[in-house]
């Protein structure tokens, strides 16, 4: 995965982040006094532990295309491995949401006949998703035939 993956996210824990302390700073200071106030930093350490929490998420992504499959990992804690064959892909598409436009970044979203084994992959540069994208459609057109 690109390193703008992991800068897109941080930027939106630090969006989050005044937009929810600034009120909350705000109403606590107006009800209770400036002092109590101060209690809104206490979320900055759950912050703080985000922050490193998004770097480990971000470098567990993984993606391999094999002869006849296409296997995506990912998960720290909880690891999660998830194996399409080229033959059940009904649609390949790529997608890039207008945050993903700004990173320069693309997901490439795969979906199959269960809606269980439907697979993303975020992160992508968009030549790199466009190529995925055209290289699975050409697999699973050619993997589906023998059906």
């Amino acid at each position: 995965m690109e390193r703008a993956l992991l800068r897109m996210r941080r930027a939106v824990l630090l969006m989050i982040l005044p937009t929810v302390l600034l009120p909350a700073a705000v109403l606590l200071g107006w009800l209770a006094g400036p002092y109590w106030a101060l209690l809104v930093l206490l979320p900055l350490a759950p912050a703080a532990f985000g922050w490193y929490a998004l770097a480990r998420n971000w470098r567990s992504w993984r993606y391999a295309e094999r002869a006849d499959d296409l296997l995506i990992s990912r998960g720290v804690m909880w690891r999660e491995l998830t194996v399409v064959p080229y033959g059940r892909m009904q649609l390949v598409e790529v997608t890039s949401g207008p945050l993903e436009r700004r990173y320069g970044l693309a997901r490439l979203q795969l979906h199959t006949a269960a809606a269980a084994t439907d697979a993303q992959i975020p992160g992508l540069v968009p030549a790199e998703a466009e190529r995925l994208r055209d290289r699975l459609t050409e697999l699973g057109e050619a993997r589906s035939a023998g059906l």
